[in-house]
């Protein structure tokens, strides 16, 4: 290799790399010298590195970022207290003690940061102002006290919208190519769901068309670091807006449509909101909402959708509420304590009793550990009331599974295959503890979520 083109590449090199590290983050950091320090950017629901460095021993750092971060990031140093910064294509220059003392922080070069630090002081302050004056004013409207106290009613509604009016000229004059006059208000309504739904009632209708106007194909959302918070806040505000639980749902639904009206144009955003919403409304016990996001996945959305994903959504098509759900064999290791040798069940369809609650879990399923044990306690309480219990176990070691199992009275079944067993395929199992409620046509009654949601309907719809 000649030296001609050794330069050549070494130029090459250089250009390249200036190219993709064309911003700068620098500052002093005077309490933590000698340090990592490093800048991370966000890519939806997860974070990655961006750049990294050591502060030297005058507390002075560099970082560098590209284009292809533009968004928001955590600058972070080993005290673990990181500090937002927007990554808008400008260079940026901070001072201060340490990262974890907030309030000696200035941001002295990068005006979208300076910005951005402004609003971030004020606007908690003019939300606070908010909410004490639309408490007074509340009491000024409502108590006869105050009611006849015209002139303070008229002053608090005037400063009201004097606060107000001073937020929004604010984010109004935001250069509008700038990237805090789309990051600020959207992250004012992701941030305030819970003084809305505290103190501002009346502003849940636009809070929550705000979320529905927000498209998750939008690059500037998946790089802001808003992305999880604004799927968690949106449903979070539905749940706790004070509607009945079936207005809920409805609305729920509303939201799901606007969601993925826009994302079926984006495959890789599709999967991953909808892996996440689901997850979320399963975890808050809303099966009504994750069984109409799961079939309007699978039935009218034209995107392909990941297998595990897909397989996770297809058990709320084959296995919802209604539908009949497969016959069980005993195959494999099965204990039947309840019942005589000769009289056990050897498949599903054996049983007469009237109800029967089917589970799945295994040994070392952390949650089964605590819940299916729970079932014990309650066994002869629903035993009496006609329901049976059978527990599919995923173990694959025998002498696992046995003692597992030995000490409960209801039925237990293995055919140690874990995941491919059969019996997990036919019932579209994709985690445990799952659990189905049949009826004695096998008819399934309810998806529960625990043994205390189990028990909760045997008082209610049977006991009574």
């Amino acid at each position: 290799m000649t030296k001609t083109y050794q330069s050549t590449l070494l130029i090459c090199f250089v250009l390249l790399t200036s190219s993709l590290f064309s911003q700068t983050i620098s500052g002093n950091l005077k309490l933590i010298t000698k340090q990592p320090i490093k800048l991370e950017g966000f890519n939806g629901l997860k974070t990655y590195s961006i750049s990294s460095s050591t502060i030297d021993e005058n507390g002075n750092f560099k970082l560098n970022y590209s284009k292809a971060d533009y968004g928001g990031g955590y600058l972070m140093s080993t005290d673990k207290k990181p500090l937002f910064v927007i990554l808008s294509g400008e260079d940026i220059e901070i001072t201060g003690a340490a990262l974890s003392y907030k309030e000696t922080i200035k941001i002295t070069k990068g005006q979208e940061n300076q910005w951005f630090e402004q609003y971030a002081i004020e606007h908690p302050k003019r939300e606070q102002a908010l909410s004490a004056w639309t408490y007074l004013e509340k009491i000024y409207t409502m108590d006869t006290l105050f009611l006849v106290q015209k002139t303070p009613n008229q002053a608090i509604k005037k400063e009201k919208q004097r606060v107000k009016n001073e937020d929004s000229t604010f984010l109004a004059l935001l250069p509008k190519d700038s990237y805090v006059s789309w990051f600020l208000p959207t992250r004012k309504f992701v941030s305030s769901v819970s003084t809305v739904a505290q103190h501002r009632r009346e502003e849940i209708p636009s809070t929550i068309a705000s979320f529905r106007a927000l498209d998750y194909t939008d690059q500037r959302l998946y790089k802001s670091g808003l992305f999880k918070d604004a799927i968690e806040s949106h449903f979070w505000l539905l749940e706790n807006s004070g509607k009945s639980l079936d207005s809920v749902f409805v609305e729920m639904q509303r939201s799901i449509d606007a969601m993925l009206e826009k994302l079926i144009t984006n495959e890789e955003r599709l999967n991953e909101v909808t892996d996440y919403l689901f997850d979320l409304l399963e975890r808050h016990s809303l099966f009504q909402a994750s069984e109409y996001l799961a079939l309007k996945v699978l039935n009218e959305v034209g995107c392909t959708i990941n297998s595990d994903l897909a397989k996770q959504l297809e058990t709320y098509r084959a296995m919802k509420k209604g539908n009949t759900a497969p016959d069980i064999v005993f195959n494999g290791d099965n204990f039947a304590p309840g019942y005589k040798s000769e009289n056990s069940p050897k498949k599903l369809s054996d049983l007469t009793s009237k109800y029967t609650l089917v589970v799945f879990g295994a040994s070392w399923c952390n949650t089964c550990a605590k819940e299916i044990p729970g079932i014990a306690k309650y066994y002869q309480k629903w035993r009496e009331n006609d329901l049976e219990v059978v527990f599919i176990s995923l173990d694959e070691e025998q002498e696992v599974y046995r003692s597992f199992v030995k000490d409960f009275p209801f039925i237990s079944v293995c055919d140690y295959k874990k995941w491919d067993s059969p019996i997990v395929n036919d019932y579209y199992v994709f985690g445990t503890p799952t659990m189905f409620l049949l009826d004695n046509k096998r008819e399934i009654l309810l998806r529960p979520n625990s043994v205390n949601q189990v028990d909760a309907w045997v008082d209610w719809f049977i006991i009574k």
